[in-house]
């Protein structure tokens, strides 16, 4: 397929309908509708729908066969439609929330996971897959945090890479693949005061350092698509902005892929206030470089009025148009417009027995255990159990944006628990759920609890409550569970809580009074029997948190690497109230970045460096140690702290990490290697590297608990 031939026999009227995505319901319309609901809306033709390049949500193989088979038949050029979906953690077969999945600290593990949800999605038409989201995320307030893999941008860019890997695979003609979309471009995850669609200042060091780098990576992993943000960023909202997505999308990182809106954000640019309407949306948002305007008609209604006064030159059209049909071609569309689509298809790999083995597999592997005293956990299948709260029969444990996933086909912890004991050895209460519309049942859960040796508390935040919309100003537990979970920790029996949530919350009380705490996130399919294998010990807990666990709200944005300011915490001054400190809670968070327990205990000794000067390399040595009563896998963390630069640095960056499996007994040594690359990061003028000077090495558990060493830079 010659398209730039094809390009140059499109009006220009055609070529601004490919740079228009609609929901999928305007394709079902028919010919003769009148302009009536939202294409009236909109100011859409029955003719500009039927043209749009691009269609939205439209889900199922036959479905989207239907609307390719009438798109072809109308279209004079053949040119074949793009199906997308945000497909975040699983389509049928649902996954760990992707904050969970960055708790695996495992980035081959989640790239096995986007190319199930690849496989299965193609199935069903779907071409392009808005993820990964690479926006760093430092406050949990912000709904979002769900859609994120943490706070540090070391492990959030070899996580976006690997969605991007698996997503789109050797080959984007490969019929199982899909076409990844990174997003939010750019710094969406630092919207101001953790509020939805809020705006963004930061500086150009901020920004370089900590935030690009995930994008970056996923560039350079061959992502094809990127999304704009809904935020402004420094007074520019990201869509009309020509310094983001021209000079450092395009020219600085080499993206030469398909560039789209998010829902709405060219016409807002009205709402923000730098375009006075849609004709001025329209130019802006063409001239920074956006292809595709999803879900708003000003491309269509005014950019032939642009072109004719000589506003923008057609040139740009072109270019815009020529990516997308290049992406069209990459895909194979152009020969095969259904691609691996078909009912059959989706019967034979959606929800299948090997992929649902892998998302048990990888919610046990997702889940952080944050407290275990007097070794609680794992139960004897001989204990009597009580399972307390809302989560204990509920089935909707998929999450936010878990796309067609089914909860009548999702594993409750009720019936988890029943492949473990005798129906029997476990009584159920609600108890509460997270509203005072769903009743509260504190007496009648008292009175079940009474009867078992040992009480779960199946809590957490409702899926509505985090996402996208879903900005919380008070993290903690609903009010209704709070008061239940009182009422179960005054009798004194042993308690293990089990927490579902799509962001870290406030769980102070929760964390003191309990005897273990096990961070479950919303884990997916098959949640249920992952929570049981690690409850009874089938499987063993080994997620590390890749967000920090406030201790109360007024912390956030709490996050492990930030710098030190003049006056530290732990500084020798004359008036300790005169400290970069609260007066009334610490510094620190509950629960640190990198922190998680297992079912042993570690010792972490012998830290020790090859040389004390790096020339070309160094390398760093601890020996851990399994001193408890399990095997266990340890993920053992190295950070790196630039004592003294042009720009003030990190207290800490995580630069290297790796899992180990250590049998009961067994000492291993663990060994890193640090060159200059490790040592290098951006300064205010976009360069990239080391400056000489000290430096120091910790390395242990997590960001909080480690040993440390230090060392010298001369330069080269």
């Amino acid at each position: 397929m010659n398209i730039k031939k094809l390009l140059k026999n499109m009006t220009l009227r055609e070529k601004l309908a490919q740079m228009t995505q609609l929901d999928g319901n305007f394709r079902i319309q028919t010919d003769n509708q009148l302009l009536t609901g939202p294409l009236h809306q909109m100011n859409i033709s029955v003719e500009d729908a039927a043209n749009s390049g691009t269609v939205l949500g439209a889900i199922g193989a036959e479905l989207t066969r239907r609307i390719q088979d009438k798109h072809l038949a109308g279209d004079r050029h053949k040119i074949p439609v793009l199906f997308m979906l945000d497909v975040i953690h699983g389509f049928r077969t649902i996954f760990p929330i992707p904050l969970a999945l960055g708790c695996t600290w495992e980035p081959e593990l989640v790239e096995k996971t986007a190319s199930v949800a690849a496989c299965e999605a193609s199935a069903s038409g779907i071409h392009v897959n808005f993820s990964p989201m690479a926006d760093l995320v430092r406050d949990a307030r912000w709904g979002r945090v769900m859609e994120s893999t943490g706070e540090d941008h070391t492990l959030n860019a070899l996580f976006a890479a690997a969605f991007v890997r698996g997503y789109q695979g050797d080959s984007l003609k490969n019929p199982d693949s899909m076409a990844a979309c990174i997003k939010h471009i750019a710094a969406y995850g630092a919207a101001e005061a953790g509020r939805d669609y809020s705006s963004v200042e930061l500086g150009e060091y901020a920004l370089r350092e900590f935030y690009f780098p995930a994008y970056r990576q996923a560039i350079k992993a061959g992502a094809v698509m990127a999304m704009t943000s809904f935020n402004s960023l420094n007074g520019v909202p990201a869509t009309g902005n020509t310094w983001l997505l021209r000079d450092v999308l395009r020219k600085e990182w080499g993206f030469d892929g398909v560039l789209i809106s998010d829902w709405g954000a060219v016409h807002e640019l009205v709402n923000h206030g730098v375009a006075e309407d849609g004709k001025e949306a329209a130019y802006k948002s063409i001239k920074a470089g956006v292809d595709i305007e999803m879900m708003t008609s000003d491309y269509l209604q005014f950019g032939e009025k642009l072109v004719q006064e000589g506003l923008i030159d057609e040139t740009l059209i072109d270019e815009a148009v020529l990516r997308i049909l290049q992406l069209k071609k990459d895909m194979g569309l152009f020969e095969d417009p259904y691609r691996s689509s078909s009912p059959q298809r989706e019967k034979e790999v959606q929800g299948c027995e090997e992929h649902r083995k892998l998302a048990r597999e990888t919610a046990a592997r997702s889940m952080v255990l944050l407290k275990n005293n007097e070794d609680i956990l794992p139960l004897s299948k001989q204990t009597k159990l009580a399972v307390i709260g809302p989560y204990g029969e509920a089935k909707h444990l998929l999450g936010g944006w878990s796309c067609v996933g089914r909860e009548e086909e999702t594993v409750s912890l009720k019936e988890g628990l029943a492949e473990k004991v005798a129906a029997d050895q476990v009584v159920y209460c609600k108890g509460a759920g997270f509203s005072n519309d769903d009743g509260l049942y504190i007496e009648q859960a008292v009175e079940t609890a009474k009867q078992a040796d040992v009480i779960i508390l199946a809590l957490g935040e409702h899926p509505d409550m985090s996402g996208e919309a879903a900005s919380r100003a008070f993290i903690e537990l609903p009010q209704e569970q709070q008061k239940l979970a009182d009422a179960i920790f005054k009798l004194g029996k042993p308690s293990v809580v089990v927490l579902f949530n799509g962001r870290p919350l406030d769980i102070r009380e929760i964390s003191q009074r309990a005897d273990a705490v096990l961070e479950a996130w919303f884990l997916g399919t098959e949640g249920g029997s992952a929570i049981a294998d690690i409850l009874f010990g089938h499987r063993f807990p080994e997620g590390r948190l890749t967000m920090s666990f406030p201790y109360t709200v007024g912390q956030v944005p709490v996050y492990y690497n930030g710098f030190n300011t003049g006056r530290p915490i732990d500084c020798e001054w004359s008036e300790q109230r005169y400290l970069s400190r609260y007066i009334d809670i610490p510094n620190a968070p509950l629960y640190p970045f990198g922190y998680g327990l297992g079912f042993s205990k570690i010792e972490y000794c012998d830290l020790e460096l090859s040389s004390v000067k790096l020339v070309d390399q160094i390398e760093v040595g601890i020996t851990v140690k399994n001193i408890g009563k399990y095997g266990m896998t340890e993920t053992v963390q190295l950070y790196i702290r630039d004592i003294t630069g042009s720009v003030v640095r990190p207290i800490k960056e995580l630069k290297k990490f790796k899992k180990v499996y250590l049998e009961l007994g067994e000492a291993r040594k663990v060994s890193f290697k640090i060159n200059e690359d490790t040592l290098a990061f951006y300064h205010a003028d976009g360069s990239y590297y080391a400056e000489p000077g000290r430096f120091k090495v910790f390395v242990g558990a997590n960001s909080a608990n480690t040993l440390e060493a230090e060392f010298i830079f001369n330069g080269v």
